[in-house]
């Protein structure tokens, strides 16, 4: 990881367009830009209204953020807008801190982005565990589940239902004997028809048909006289507008970063994941290699400019990007397109969007989640170490109990804490007092057997010499017993890929220690970036350049002189 250099901040758009850009791309990329703009339309509408927004604020999301991802992102087809994933978060933030709330959190989340694209933190955030990320994946699938269940059901509900899960449900049991037969067979039979659209064609988006058949069949059967009870978009958001809202100020201050900072934290690193998960499966499929620092930044600046048009989290969605690579999407231009769609029916087709059923989009997100579920990853991890599944479970539990937020944040430390665990387990310290084999523990046909004097020990670290080890080292050393208290100590460094600040401390305090019952210390095998870390704490100066060898034969030849005149 090196945080010096120049930005690495090189747009896909710019870099393929210099490379030539044809009249036949342009068709391809037109065609893929229409359809994943079809596509997007239903689950821009979807998502926006799940979390707790207008609908017409997940279209201006997808219209502004799909735009700036595809124009300064770092992967060719990425299709950017709000998803699923943001829906908990996002309803969380509006219930406890409003609309205004939402804006700042998303603001800072997008600053947050940059930096981590500015530090080159785009390859880093790869290696986040994959338990936590199918854990909190898996948690926010049943939490959107869990809300469309008065939607698809027509339930009247006359009570605030609670943010938990467990109170959710426990209103929704109270409360299903009011079901709408007529909204619930709407629900049922849109259902159906996404899940039976792809064994007829799979590049029909079934979402789209589901909602283009039930929209007007309800809409007849209303002027029948009959499944007027259905409500629709327009029945519940009476003030769809089709103006392109101004940018406004969001009023960002000391105490609401202090109060949004975790929440804004939460967006940037589950916008992160999902953003550059998608571009790794994309480049899977294309080819093509992404430039992570650069879609970092990309999404950073999406989720800067939304907030000031009130528009909700922006990230890299995996459906939407696969859509655009089947369908002949190959470039950026492809995901600009799909936003000017989006663009074409916002400004002339909302008035249609009113009669859209919402148990249509219950249908529509239970499909999503059930797709987001991974239930098929989750039993393949179920086979792997206790410690991943460990790590799955409890995220899992604390997203779908408690909040995002906190699955994450304790899900990385549990992480952080079973993988330091494994690394102390693998870690060995052996202790040598007459002979050691030079080239032990590797592939050599020749071996050196090298012999102590009197008064010399050996004691190798196979490992990371970090804060875990540190202190089991030490341990090791004041355990081991020798004939008698040794003159010279070699701590053999060979296997020691890096030392940390606690390690350095540790063996500071050795080497004084060693030094005051009369004990030379040499250090053998260093590698360089271990050396340099040692010479920038100066601990060459503590125990002399010359007692630090580069390999074992030196240093035992040392010591036992050293030994020998002592």
């Amino acid at each position: 990881m090196d945080f010096t250099g120049k930005l690495d901040f090189r747009p896909a758009s710019l870099r393929l367009l210099r490379g030539g850009y044809s009249l036949s791309k342009f068709k391809a990329d037109l065609i893929a830009g229409i359809v994943v703009g079809i596509v997007a339309l239903p689950l821009a509408i979807a998502f926006a209204i799940a979390s707790g927004v207008n609908p017409s604020v997940g279209l201006i999301t997808a219209i502004i953020g799909g735009f700036l991802v595809s124009a300064l992102g770092g992967n060719s087809v990425q299709i950017g807008g709000p998803t699923g994933a943001f829906i908990v978060i996002v309803y969380n933030i509006i219930s406890l801190y409003g609309l205004s709330g939402l804006a700042i959190a998303t603001f800072m989340a997008g600053v947050i982005l940059v930096m981590m694209g500015v530090f080159r933190l785009g390859t880093v955030i790869k290696f986040i565990p994959y338990p936590i990320v199918v854990g909190f994946t898996a948690g926010i699938a049943v939490t959107i589940f869990s809300t469309q269940m008065p939607d698809f059901f027509g339930l009247t509900i006359n009570e605030k239902l609670p943010a938990d899960f467990i109170g959710k449900w426990g209103v929704y049991f109270r409360h299903f004997a009011s079901l709408d037969w007529m909204t619930t067979i709407v629900g049922v039979a849109s259902l159906l028809i996404i899940i039976l659209t792809p064994r007829i064609s799979k590049r029909i988006p079934g979402a789209l048909v589901a909602i283009i058949i039930m929209t007007l069949f309800v809409w007849v059967m209303s002027r029948f006289g009959y499944f007027t009870e259905v409500e629709t978009i327009g029945m519940r958001f009476r003030n769809l507008t089709t103006d392109i809202p101004h940018p406004h100020s969001i009023g960002i201050n000391m105490e609401s970063i202090n109060l949004l900072l975790p929440s804004a934290f939460t967006i940037a690193v589950l916008g992160a994941i999902e953003s550059l998960l998608s571009a790794t499966v994309a480049d899977g499929v294309t080819g093509g290699r992404t430039n992570s620092n650069t879609e970092l930044i990309g999404q950073g600046i999406a989720n800067i400019t939304v907030p000031f048009f009130g528009g909700i989290p922006v990230t890299g969605a995996i459906a939407r990007t696969m859509t655009n690579i089947t369908n002949g999407g190959r470039t950026p231009v492809a995901g600009i397109i799909h936003a000017l769609v989006l663009l074409l029916v916002y400004l002339f087709l909302m008035p249609l969007i009113n009669l859209v059923p919402m148990a249509c989009l219950g249908a529509v997100l239970i499909v999503v989640a059930y797709n987001m579920s991974g239930w098929r990853t989750v039993v393949g991890i179920f086979k792997n170490p206790k410690s991943d599944i460990s790590v799955l479970v409890v995220t899992f539990l604390l997203t779908v109990i408690f909040d995002l937020t906190i699955a994450i944040e304790i899900g990385l430390l549990l992480a952080i804490v079973l993988f330091l665990r494994r690394v102390m387990e693998n870690t060995s310290v052996r202790v040598y007092g007459k002979q050691l084999d030079a080239a032990e523990g590797e592939d050599l046909s020749t071996h050196e057997v090298l012999n102590l004097a009197k008064g010399v020990g050996v004691y190798e670290i196979d490992g990371p010499f970090f804060f875990g080890i540190a202190t089991k080292f030490d341990e090791v050393m004041r355990a081991s017993r020798m004939d008698e208290t040794p003159k010279v100590r070699i701590i053999r460094m060979r296997k020691v890929p890096f030392i940390d600040a606690t390690g350095i401390h540790n063996l500071e305090i050795l080497i004084n220690g060693a030094k005051e019952e009369g004990i030379i210390t040499v250090l053998s095998g260093v590698n360089p970036s271990v050396s340099e870390a040692l010479h920038k704490a100066e601990i060459d100066r503590l125990i002399g350049t010359e007692n630090i060898c580069s390999h074992i034969s030196i240093a035992v030849e040392r010591a036992n002189q050293l030994a020998q005149t002592k």
